[in-house]
């Protein structure tokens, strides 16, 4: 995170966001210029930018290709069919209607994926079905991550922002192979995320599907102008008790975090009240903690005088072979690997 601790989105969104323009033609550098981005986030793993930068390159890619979707589609997303998905919704009565009036306008728009809203019991659920690459047929091969992830970000920022409250996810799946960048998939879905699955989609509490609409035409208006960066990060209310924590870890050296029991008790409240506050604010220790200690290594790596066994002890890692297994998941890179990246030469290039 940025070192106001504002939310931000990492350079593999970034490269991922690029590649539909630079398929056809745009230079890369140029689209990260003309969106005032550093070009450091194509050969810099660490590197992250805010939401209102990544909120410009899309800006950008939707004028250059007239397509909102970032070029992923086997048709554009034509300009202007966000703002049209907005006023199909904004008459909504509560978040269940809006919903499905936002899937059925998105069939009309996307030709890739459907989204279904499903009820399980006391979940929901929305499911993408893989339209077939012909008229006919079972669905192709998977898409890639970004793709479904562009697709279920809209629709579950629109339906956080129509209500005025975040939906914690319960469970996020996808039918594409586990990436690189699942660390940074958590920190934009859930904790509970699933790979190579027979389809993509999100559960939640299903009791958020009766709750009302709280926006009127004006606020509408006004979420328009700062779309998409006002939806492409969790919100991030200061005062959430994840928050709270966050500022309380921050204090503490990684190798002197407290056990969750402890941290309930500084906290002030029971270990059972404490997971239960968090999980309604979509997170969890653990994922607060990885996202710390992801934070803190990549800067501890790129300082030559330590040595990879001293970052992972100042990270409050006991082995070694933890901290690797560990930085393997976060990044799909081996610590000593990331290391060297960070010392090659600047390309400039996607690959």
């Amino acid at each position: 995170m940025s070192p106001g601790h504002k939310p931000t989105i990492a350079a593999c969104f970034v490269k991922e966001a690029l590649a539909g323009s630079v398929a056809r033609g745009f230079d890369a550098q140029w689209l990260l210029q003309q969106a005032g981005i550093p070009a450091e986030v194509l050969t810099d793993p660490r590197a992250r930018v805010s939401a209102q930068q990544y909120g410009a390159l899309w800006h950008l890619t939707a004028d250059l290709l007239d397509d909102e979707f970032f070029g992923l589609g086997r048709r554009p997303m034509k300009r202007g069919s966000f703002a049209l998905l907005c006023h199909a919704i904004i008459s909504s009565t509560n978040l269940e209607q809006a919903l499905r009036r936002a899937l059925r306008f998105l069939r009309l728009v996307v030709d890739d994926v459907e989204g279904c809203l499903r009820l399980d019991g006391d979940h929901a659920e929305i499911v993408l079905l893989d339209h077939p690459s012909s008229s006919v047929g079972p669905p192709g091969p998977p898409h890639g991550v970004f793709l479904y992830s562009a697709f279920l970000v809209i629709v579950h920022g629109v339906a956080c922002w129509l209500i005025g409250k975040r939906i914690p996810l319960l469970q996020v799946w996808f039918r594409s192979t586990e990436p690189g960048f699942r660390t940074e998939l958590m920190k934009l879905f859930a904790d509970d995320i699933r790979f190579s699955c027979d389809h993509s989609g999100i559960r939640f509490d299903a009791a958020f599907l009766r709750m009302r609409n709280s926006r009127s035409l004006t606020d509408m208006k006004r979420f328009l102008r700062n779309a998409p960066a006002n939806f492409l990060v969790k919100y991030n209310d200061l005062n959430s008790l994840s928050s709270q924590v966050r500022r309380h870890l921050r204090t503490m050296e990684p190798a002197v975090w407290p056990s969750f029991p402890m941290l309930a008790q500084q906290m002030g409240l029971s270990p059972a009240t404490l997971r239960r506050r968090l999980t309604s604010e979509g997170n969890s220790y653990r994922l607060m903690i990885d996202e710390l200690r992801q934070e803190q290594a990549s800067a501890l790596l790129a300082d030559p005088s330590l040595s990879i066994s001293q970052v992972a002890e100042k990270l409050g890692f006991t082995e070694y072979s933890s901290f690797y297994r560990a930085f393997r998941q976060w990044t799909g890179s081996s610590p000593r690997a990331f290391r060297r990246t960070l010392a090659a030469p600047s390309q400039g290039s996607l690959d």
